[in-house]
């Protein structure tokens, strides 16, 4: 019996670690430095951002830092390898992207929610009913037809467009628009300054039953918080859309915007470092009515965009799981635990 009992032992405890939990080696980071990603500074980017963020620290053990700045200085560090990843990359938007692009500098990968779009918008009681402030206004065309409605208070004699802030892609574009649709002597080319004074504004106006006239897009909480009209413009032609994102072009044309698609910006470096992660950034999506509830959300709650990415993590699962291995979901379990 003096050898059975230590066998027996040998035995008890074999079974008793097959039959433990597993849990997932630790993780080493596929890209060989800290990953740094574009400082967004408009909810849905900033969410998207905290996202990817938590997915490689938590499931990858990357080290993750972020650094601020205007879409276009963005792009460019990205091209310079000064940031790796832009969570929110509204790819082909603007010049230099798509020079970077074409040079194998920078690259798109995935599309992280289906279904944005981005145009020029009036709020719904402006022009629903014939007897509306702007009843028969559907079109850009129509618009120097109500330039008194949409009195600019600096300039009276003028309506007010509110762009987008200073810095960001669209506003080389909008500005371009109001050139190609010979609205610069109708309409003042407002720029609040920043996403969040500009959201203010149209909050502020739409509250108080206000005509406004703004460009807006989407996946965003302001879109799902009113009813909006987007004006219609003319079809989207590839040549036309060269003029608009070019803001020296003399001539520009009016056109529609590049039919919009959100993609993750990648540096060259990271890209050709880190493949295993490039393939879990090409299988990232969220349903656009999800993003959009939970940009709401963060808005109306006031909530930092860490936290809601961490919400995020715990109440879906069966979203994010999908996107990586078994072990990298094992390992963001157990850091939310």
């Amino acid at each position: 019996m003096p050898l059975f009992r230590p066998l027996c032992a040998i035995l008890t405890l074999a079974a008793a670690l097959l039959g433990a939990p597993a849990h997932a080696a630790p993780a080493t980071c596929p890209y060989p430095g800290t990953v740094v990603f574009a400082g967004l500074n408009w909810e849905s980017g900033m969410f998207a951002t905290q996202v990817l963020r938590h997915l490689l620290e938590k499931g990858y053990g990357c080290q993750t830092d972020a650094l601020p700045g205007n879409t276009l200085t963005m792009e460019n560090a990205l091209k310079q390898n000064d940031v790796q990843v832009i969570a929110e990359q509204w790819a082909g938007r603007s010049e230099l992207w798509r020079k970077a692009e074409a040079a194998g500098e920078v690259f798109a990968v995935g599309e992280p929610v289906q279904g944005a779009t981005e145009g020029w918008w009036v709020p719904e009681y402006l022009v629903g009913g014939t007897d509306a402030p702007a009843a028969g206004l559907k079109s850009v065309s129509d618009l120097p037809r109500f330039k008194a409605l949409f009195r600019d208070p600096e300039e009276p004699g003028k309506g007010r467009f509110y762009n987008c802030p200073s810095g960001w892609t669209c506003a080389v574009v909008n500005s371009q628009k109001l050139k190609a649709y010979g609205l610069e002597d109708s309409y003042v080319n407002f720029r609040t300054g920043a996403g969040p004074a500009l959201d203010a504004a149209i909050s502020s106006a739409i509250r108080r039953q206000e005509p406004i006239l703004f460009y807006y897009w989407s996946p965003t909480p302001l879109m799902g918080r009113y009813k909006l009209v987007q004006l219609e413009e003319p079809p989207f032609d590839q040549q036309a859309w060269e003029t608009l994102i070019d803001g020296n072009h003399p001539n520009p044309v009016g056109t529609r915007s590049l039919p919009a698609k959100i993609s993750i910006g990648l540096s060259r470096d990271f890209h050709e470092r880190a493949p295993e992660l490039v393939q879990v950034f090409d299988k990232v999506q969220i349903p656009l009515p999800l993003f959009n509830a939970i940009l709401a959300r963060m808005s109306e709650q006031r909530s930092e965009a860490e936290a809601v990415s961490q919400q995020f993590f715990r109440e879906h699962r069966d979203i994010w799981s999908t996107w990586v291995p078994a072990e990298v979901a094992e390992r963001i379990d157990a850091a939310l635990d």
